[in-house]
Order: structure tokens, then C-alpha cells, then sequence
């Protein structure tokens, strides 16, 4: 059994807005085991759409639409499902009640063109919505269906798991769970990450173990499918040990966890503070620090030429590394600021290379211990400051006591 999403809007396609619902209703089909074949964008187009549709149906069990259920002439996607289903639209006297009664609690006056947002087609089953003005519905093909639910994503998402999720899983009897483990790694390129766990990421296994690349971080997803999330645990718990043995200490966390967080919490078990100097990264790291945790992050300094680092106390000497800089930085920072540890980083073009390099020193200094390091970066410079971001948060990680 397979499912399919098709979102609805133009803007998707002139790229005014990131299609977001796809993401969320993946993620929530996962949670109850239904797999999720296709995903597909097309634009308010009733042609083009009663088409996609009429696909859709042909191949996937269960269609959700999203978007193209607002008020106005440019939204045909209740057209476009009555088309593909052959179905007469029908005006819905209780849903134009709900809607009234939604305009009326909030002191609103209804406009015309709201009524339109009452017809379904015939037959369909009505999804009120008690978040907002876009009713959903669900029309019934056979044995399979079509879910159409409302582009705005707040109320996408409260239909789908309010409603929709219900609705799939006694209609279907599912009883499936696919569950994630994504482990979070820095250090390492993503094909010799690849090259690390080969074996794991062979096709037909389950669980099927993939990996995603960052600006200087690569996630490796591990998806279990099982009869219940127990089940789904037990069979991704043998393979993440045995990929966290292959990778050790590259790995940092997993799921939810961050750089900063995880920064933020060593620094507490200190009760301590860290601060920056930036040179080259334009507060990329500071701006991290800052999310990851406001009362450890003491602040710092952002450089924008050599003779700024006198303010620190501290002269850069003329042909010394961008290594040798940042350690020197790093350590300045920490003292005037007067705080457990200081981090900083220090950019450099590399002369005579083409296409260009960037020489990038990163350095971390605690009162007992110092880590620096030297990259070569390529690229452009938004993408460089955040690799740099990413790899001088790791580097205090390392740095810092371990929590475990």
C-alpha cells in the first residue's frame, strides 16, 4: 500500500515559498507505516491538476492535496478532485455554518466569496476545521481515496493529525510503524562515511540506513518498519551500535540534538562561559553559541581587520598561520572576557591558488587546554562561514570535559 502527496499553489513552483507540508505529512505517514512513494508540486492549474490527480489515483492508494481550497477564483483544487473523481460539487450547508460560525467568533465579517469554500464534491466526507475558514474532505475511489486538506500549514497539519491520521488507520487497519534514528556526524565527508557503513546501506534491508550532507555536517538515517515502535526500536537498536562503533567519536548526538545545545550543556556542567573572536566568519559561530544556549554564551568580538584585534590586547604577527592567529585570538578572547573558554576563528585567501582557496584556522582555549585546527575551504563565502560555524562548535566539544 503506497501513498502520494500533491501540493497545490504557484508560489511553490516560482519559488515565493518553501513547500513545507510535504515534509510534515511525510513524517506523520511514517509514524503509522505508510509508505510514501511520490511527492508532487503543481500550480493552480485545473487542467494540469485534474491530471496529476487522475495519475495519482491510478498508482497510489491514498492521494493528500494540500493547498488550493481558499476562497478565491485561483483555487481549484476541490474542482480538480471533483473532476478526477467524476463528481458534481455539492454546497454543504453544515460546513457553511461552521465557517460563520468561525468568522463570527472572532468578530469578522464573512465575505462572499467564503461561500465557495462550503462545496465539496458530492458524496465527499466533510473535514471540519475548527482552525480556520478551509474545510477539508475525503472522497472515497473503491479502495482508494483522495485526502484534501488546507495550504496553511498550522492548519494542514491539525487536520491531518486530528482527522486524516485516524481516518487511514481504521480504514486501512494499519497497524505499522516506521521509526528514525538519524545520528549526527562532523569530521568526515559524506562518501567515506558512505565507504564506513556500506554494508548497512544495502537495498532490501530493514532497516534501510541512508545519508544526508550539510555544510559540514552529514546525517546517516536509520528507518525501521515494524508492527509496533517497540518492534521498530529493536531492529534499528543493533544497527546504530554498530555504526557508532564504525564512526566513534565523530558521532555527536542523534535526532533532536545540536552542536550548540550540546555545547551549552558541557559548558553547564562547568558553570562556565564561552566567548568569540571572528575574523573572516562574521558572527556565524556567535549567532550559534547564541541559540544554542543565551546564558553560556558570554559574547565576543567580530574582526573585521587585522589591526581590530588590538582592542583584545593581542597583535597578530604578519606571516604566522591562520592557525597560529586563531589560537592566539582564542586565547585573548577567553582573557578578556574572563571566562571559561574562548573560541575563535580566522580566515585567510590562500595566494597564488586557483580557483580560489580560503585558509580557515580554528581555535578553542580552556585555562588547562588548547585544540586548534587549519582547513582549506572552496566555495562561497556564506557557504564557508557556516562549515566554519559548524566545525568550531565541534571543536569546543571536543575541547570540553565530555558529559559522559
Amino acid at each position: 500500500m503506497q501513498a502520494e502527496v500533491v501540493s497545490v499553489g504557484s508560489e511553490l513552483l516560482l519559488g515565493q515559498i518553501v513547500d513545507t507540508n510535504s515534509a510534515v505529512i511525510a513524517r506523520h505517514l511514517a509514524a503509522i507505516g505508510l509508505d510514501l512513494y511520490y511527492k508532487t508540486a503543481v500550480g493552480d492549474n485545473l487542467g494540469r491538476l485534474t491530471a496529476i490527480l487522475r495519475q495519482s489515483l491510478d498508482r497510489s492508494e491514498v492521494v493528500i492535496t494540500t493547498g488550493g481550497i481558499g476562497p478565491t477564483a485561483d483555487d481549484v483544487t476541490r474542482e480538480a478532485v471533483a473532476l478526477a473523481t467524476a463528481r458534481e460539487l455539492e454546497f454543504s450547508g453544515h460546513l457553511m455554518t461552521q465557517i460563520e460560525a468561525f468568522f463570527s467568533a472572532r468578530g469578522f465579517k464573512l465575505s462572499p466569496s467564503n461561500r465557495r469554500q462550503a462545496f465539496i464534491p458530492r458524496g465527499a466526507l466533510p473535514i471540519e476545521n475548527p482552525v480556520g475558514t478551509a474545510p477539508g474532505f475525503i472522497v472515497e475511489v473503491g479502495e482508494r481515496c483522495v485526502i484534501t486538506l488546507p495550504g496553511v500549514p498550522r492548519e494542514m497539519e491539525y487536520l491531518l493529525v486530528h482527522r486524516v491520521l485516524p481516518y487511514l488507520r481504521g480504514r486501512y487497519g494499519l497497524r505499522g510503524e516506521i521509526k528514525l534514528r538519524v545520528l549526527k556526524v562532523v569530521g568526515l565527508g559524506e562518501s567515506r562515511i558512505g565507504e564506513l557503513i556500506a554494508e548497512f546501506m544495502e537495498k532490501g534491508r530493514n532497516p534501510t540506513v541512508g545519508t544526508l550532507a550539510h555544510l559540514g555536517q552529514v546525517d546517516v538515517r536509520i528507518a525501521a518498519k515494524a508492527a509496533d515502535a517497540a518492534a521498530a526500536e529493536a531492529l534499528i537498536a543493533p544497527v546504530e551500535g554498530e555504526i557508532r562503533k564504525q564512526l566513534g567519536d565523530l558521532i555527536f548526538g542523534a535526532d533532536a540534538d545540536t552542536l550548540e545545545g550540546l555545547v551549552a550543556a558541557q559548558l553547564a556542567r562547568l558553570n562556565g562561559r564561552v566567548a568569540v573572536a571572528e575574523f573572516g566568519s562574521a558572527g556565524a559561530v556567535a549567532e550559534r553559541l547564541a541559540g544554542g544556549s543565551a546564558s553560556m554564551f558570554a559574547g565576543g568580538v567580530i574582526l573585521s581587520a587585522p589591526t581590530d584585534t588590538l582592542r583584545l590586547g593581542v597583535e597578530l604577527p604578519a606571516g604566522a598561520s591562520a592557525e597560529a592567529k586563531a589560537r592566539l585570538l582564542a586565547r585573548a578572547v577567553r582573557t578578556w572576557s574572563k571566562v571559561t573558554a574562548g573560541a575563535a576563528t580566522v580566515f585567510e585567501p590562500a595566494p597564488g591558488v586557483e580557483p580560489p582557496v580560503t585558509v580557515v584556522g580554528l581555535a578553542v582555549s580552556l585555562d588547562e587546554r588548547e585544540e586548534s585546527r587549519e582547513h582549506r575551504f572552496g566555495g562561497d563565502l556564506p557557504s564557508m562561514r557556516i562549515r566554519a560555524a559548524t566545525l568550531t562548535l565541534d571543536l569546543l566539544r571536543r575541547t570540553l570535559p565530555p558529559l559522559g
